[in-house]
């Protein structure tokens, strides 16, 4: 984030209708399928979604899973969204294609683990973890105010409560910083698709609170209204697959820390716990929180980088936004004597090998509640002794 002390900052959500978290959504459901088979089972699925289209990809070693049992499960997924439109629904009408084939030979000889050996890396690559306490979960504002509107918006649309509202939106806060805390809220933008029976008033009216529900009201003391923009563009009645092609991969930012910390580049959704680029990201995310936990700083940046077929990091990198080197390389020495940051470190550290995966694919895979099954452990905060001695 920047080094300014005074400015505005803006970071966006998309909601589990967007096209892109849909095949987000589809490609994790297919790592929990394997895994809840097989708990080391390897995967990489990507996903396209498009007008009554959904196409799957990629590469699987693992059980043996019916291509008839997986496009159920889609169908079950677009279900569960919410969508039963003309031009993308969990019915015949939206055609399924599976096209998953065995894993590369070549990629499994470098990760598996073999006499001496270690598991590697499933490839090479930077993975970032960042933590801050500008709010309760130690996630950056912006990012955690625009999930929450969409994941209210969400939970009324599913039960009833809000009508008219069709599964594709899209968030956007904008704060401001003092001394380098947000301050307030200077905008928010919300855009949503709706059913043809509403007019752009009356969307607004239908909107308009989850902006006070979801956000603070010391972050909206003196807000202007005339900086809520809702579906600015007018008529959103077109959206979700239909209206834009979706892919895996693409909301990286929304996935992560909403542009507050950089991206190493590799998407988490569609990849098993062996894949770096998820695991070491949600390693990187859990020694982050936990720093910022201690109350040593009041921010923490973590990179770890990897060789494909390399058990350990090539590097850790550590900015605690401070200057203070001693304290960074105290932090940086125990990162090194008490976590383990091979894959299969990682994935014994934080459990990774259970189907968990489905759930992580809207809303952010950061910010989260750790659960009873295993789901975000990478949130916890149970080692924060470890920066405090």
């Amino acid at each position: 984030m920047s080094n300014l002390k005074n400015y505005l900052f803006t970071s966006e959500s998309v909601s589990e209708g967007h096209p892109d978290k849909v095949s987000d959504r589809i490609s994790d459901m297919v790592v929990d399928s394997y895994i809840s088979k097989d708990l080391y089972s390897r995967v990489a699925c990507e996903t396209l979604t498009t007008t009554n289209k959904v196409v799957l990809a990629g590469e699987v070693r693992g059980p043996k899973i019916n291509k008839d049992e997986l496009i159920h499960k889609v169908r079950n997924c677009i279900k569960d969204i919410g969508y039963d439109q003309e031009g993308f629904t969990w019915k015949e009408a939206t055609k399924i294609e599976c096209h998953l084939h065995s894993q590369s030979q070549d990629i499994a000889i470098g990760v598996d683990s073999s006499g001496n050996k270690d598991e590697g890396a499933g490839d090479q690559g930077i993975m970032f973890g960042f933590a801050c306490n500008e709010t309760d979960v130690l996630m950056p504002a912006p990012i955690h105010y625009s999930h929450k509107i969409l994941r209210l918006m969400a939970q009324d649309r599913k039960s009833g409560k809000l009508k008219n509202i069709e599964p594709d939106s899209k968030s956007q806060v904008t704060f401001e910083y003092i001394d380098g805390k947000p301050s307030k809220v200077k905008s928010v933008v919300i855009s949503s698709q709706h059913t043809p029976e509403v007019n752009q008033g009356q969307v607004r009216d239908l909107l308009r609170h989850y902006l006070f529900d979801a956000i603070p009201n010391n972050f909206l003391e003196g807000f202007d209204e005339n900086e809520f923009y809702v579906n600015p563009t007018g008529n959103f009645v077109i959206g979700g697959p239909d209206g834009d092609c979706g892919l895996t991969g693409r909301k990286i930012i929304v996935d992560t820390y909403g542009g507050a910390a950089p991206h190493g580049g590799g998407a988490f959704s569609g990849k098993d716990p062996t894949k770096v680029d998820r695991s070491a990201a949600y390693a990187a995310r859990y020694i982050a929180k936990n720093i910022v936990g201690s109350k040593i700083a009041d921010r923490c940046l973590i990179q770890l980088a990897y060789a494909i077929g390399v058990s350990k990091p090539l590097s850790i990198y550590v900015d605690l936004f401070d200057n203070d080197k001693d304290k960074n390389e105290f932090v940086v020495n125990k990162i090194r004597e008490n976590f383990d940051l091979s894959p299969r470190g990682i994935r014994e550290m934080l459990n990774l090998n259970r189907p968990i995966y489905e759930k992580t694919s809207s809303y952010g895979h950061f910010g989260r509640t750790p659960e009873k099954n295993g789901s975000f452990s990478w949130e916890k905060t149970n080692k924060t002794d470890i920066f405090s001695k």
